[in-house]
């Protein structure tokens, strides 16, 4: 069965062309459905390299059942969000001012005037991880849509309502002298000294605002300022959601310790995060941050550049199906690679038989360089020289010889 997405350009709707779902693309056609025959919009916003897209489509779009639901009491839409930003900005406000927060993939159910009045992100197929089952949803919101349409259409109005406020205020709120200064005073006090970075899992590099706090410290020589940027950069370059072998920087942290990454690599991400390294090195001239900026952009060269020009914007969680299979380790692999230096490369990332994530190892940095050289006997300037040269060896194992994940 083939849908209306058969005949798209994106990769991630052409993921979907062939969901029992009768998926549309967003446009004329589709609104003009919604309002002809006046049923609401289950709006779906992802992106190709999205590992919870991917989840939730094989859970619900894929599923027969829930398929049929769809079709008879809805106008289903789906939207790439790296083709269509502007939808997605849209939306994605909504769904924050609704929720509190926002993510893809992005579920939004709208009236055919394109209101927003009900929405969320990943929703499971049975009630778990204390979300609804998105069949419940579907259900509740159809019976909604029969019974309690003036419900809907109040909340869809207070959304609208809030949403052009926000924007009202915005248009109105310039930034003064005294405003950066708050700005910094309670994004310290926000810090997380004990892991860095801020708030809890997922946890998310900031290199924006890290940006901003560096710019502020160059300005008015603040010590406690460049103490948390260099505490952030070294908590997030340990490895986990940098990847040590490859080169480049993961979209975030499953954890609060930056160990585990949601796999999936972005260019912005990576070219924001290059961007900050090296403006962290031009001021304190830490040689770990240029080996970072080097191999990030390495990266970037070698995985998300087109031999015919430009970049590709995203590498996808999943590898052959798996997620994150070509960036997690076992110790016989590791060892098998290394030989005689194994030792050395276990001790600095805490390498065990029973791994760190799921049974394999996902390769974040235990021991610091001072320990590792009263451990091995050796001068501390040699422990980063010798750690560089282990993921050289790891890069050419047989075990990584692939085609990089799919990229957008």
């Amino acid at each position: 069965m083939v849908n209306h997405l058969a005949n798209s350009n994106s990769p991630y709707l052409l993921q979907h062309a062939n969901n029992p779902v009768d998926w549309h693309p967003w446009g004329p056609e589709a609104l003009a459905i919604a309002r002809n025959e006046n049923k609401p919009i289950f709006l779906s916003i992802g992106y190709a390299a999205c590992h919870w897209c991917h989840v939730m489509a094989h859970e619900s779009f894929e599923d027969e059942e829930t398929a049929e639901f769809m079709n008879e009491f809805f106008v289903n839409i789906k939207v790439d969000r790296e083709e269509r930003p502007d939808i997605d900005g849209i939306y994605m406000q909504a769904v924050v001012a609704m929720t509190g927060s926002g993510g893809w993939p992005m579920s939004v159910f709208l009236a055919p005037d394109l209101k927003p009045f009900y929405s969320g992100t990943y929703f499971p197929p049975v009630r778990r991880y204390n979300m609804p089952a998105f069949k419940d949803i579907l259900s509740g919101l159809a019976n909604a849509w029969k019974n309690d349409r003036i419900e809907i259409e109040k909340v869809g109005n207070q959304i609208i309502g809030r949403l052009q406020q926000q924007n009202q205020n915005q248009k109105n709120d310039f930034l003064k002298s005294e405003h950066f200064e708050a700005i910094i005073n309670s994004m310290t006090a926000a810090y997380d000294w004990g892991y860095g970075g801020w708030g809890v899992a997922p946890k998310f590099p900031q290199p924006m605002a890290l940006e901003f706090i560096l710019n502020h410290a160059l300005v008015n020589k603040e010590e406690q300022n460049y103490k948390l940027i260099n505490h952030c950069l070294h908590a997030m370059a340990r490895g986990g959601m940098y990847d040590v072998v490859g080169g480049g920087f993961s979209r975030y942290s499953t954890d609060n310790f930056w160990r585990v990454p949601h796999f999936e690599k972005m260019l912005y991400d990576n070219a924001m995060l290059a961007r900050i390294y090296l403006r962290a090195w031009q001021v304190t001239k830490d040689p770990a941050y240029k080996r970072i900026v080097e191999a990030t952009l390495d990266f970037v060269m070698r995985e998300m550049t087109h031999d015919e020009g430009g970049f590709y914007s995203s590498l996808d969680a999943d590898s052959e199906g798996v997620e994150g299979k070509y960036y997690v380790w076992n110790l016989e692999e590791i060892r098998g690679v290394l030989k005689i230096d194994s030792e050395f490369f276990e001790a600095a990332y805490g390498i065990t038989t029973t791994g760190n994530w799921e049974g394999k190892t996902v390769l974040h940095r235990t021991l610091d360089d001072a320990s590792l050289a009263a451990r091995f006997k050796i001068n501390l300037e040699a422990v980063p020289v010798k750690l560089a040269e282990s993921p050289r060896k790891t890069s050419s194992c047989p075990y990584l010889t692939h085609t990089p994940s799919y990229r957008r």
